[in-house]
């Protein structure tokens, strides 16, 4: 069938969970349809495929089309392809899922979406088809990366401080962790280092910075390395 004027398959779409931290919060990248079924109804952005296009390439433009994010990379987490998860026709989708920071995109909604939003990751409510399971699956893959494999890199600013680094880990995991235990766990790892530079404007006591050894946070990432995040 043709959609937008290119010839796109029609049993296949993708979706995807975009996820920011910002504030010390997880979000959750969500548009509103602005397209029937299902019309004015939040979700993940997502559509579909070209006949002509790999997979990968349609969900970034997807992406960019519906919210105005592009240039990121994105991860497929699953297939999803339950019979009732799309109304009056069988449809399968695939999940992809990506790491940003909220601050160096500017959103705006597209053809097919009326508003784009970073939605606070505990309150996302009723998600229109299936968009509830898959923003799940999605996160609890988020989840056992960051209790497993390096994490953060793609979430903070350059200089950070530890208590933002704990944050961030809390903040996907659901948890509080134990701040001398996570901390031994980062400097174990050798992929932070210490700045001599100190937080600026801030109205307790000023912590100090520090920024990712990309180095050896990508040599930890290549090779696999796993480790325990004690919780």
């Amino acid at each position: 069938m043709k959609y937008k004027g290119i010839e796109v398959l029609d049993s296949i779409t993708v979706d995807c969970a975009i996820f920011g931290f910002e504030n010390n919060e997880l979000k959750v990248l969500l548009v509103r349809r602005n397209i029937e079924p299902q019309k004015g109804i939040w979700a993940l952005p997502g559509g579909w495929i070209g006949v002509e296009e790999d997979v990968d390439d349609a969900a970034k433009r997807i992406l960019e089309e519906a919210t105005g994010v592009g240039g990121i990379f994105m991860k497929q987490v699953s297939s999803f392809g339950r019979v009732s998860r799309f109304p009056d026709k069988r449809i399968i989708t695939i999940g992809y899922s990506a790491l940003v920071q909220p601050q160096d995109y500017s959103l705006r909604p597209g053809q097919d979406t009326s508003d784009v939003v970073w939605q606070q990751i505990n309150e996302v409510g009723q998600l229109t088809f299936d968009h509830n399971e898959i923003l799940e699956a999605s996160l609890k893959s988020l989840r056992t990366n960051a209790r497993h494999a390096l994490i953060g890199i793609e979430l903070l600013p350059e200089k950070f401080t530890l208590s933002q680094l704990q944050a961030l880990h809390e903040a996907i995991l659901g948890v509080t962790l134990n701040k001398r235990n996570f901390r031994t766990k980062m400097n174990k790892l050798k992929v932070i280092k210490a700045l001599n530079e100190w937080q600026t404007e801030v109205s307790h006591r000023p912590a100090q910075l520090y920024t990712f050894d990309k180095e050896q946070y990508y040599k930890i990432v290549n090779e696999d390395y796993e480790y325990e995040l004690i919780v």
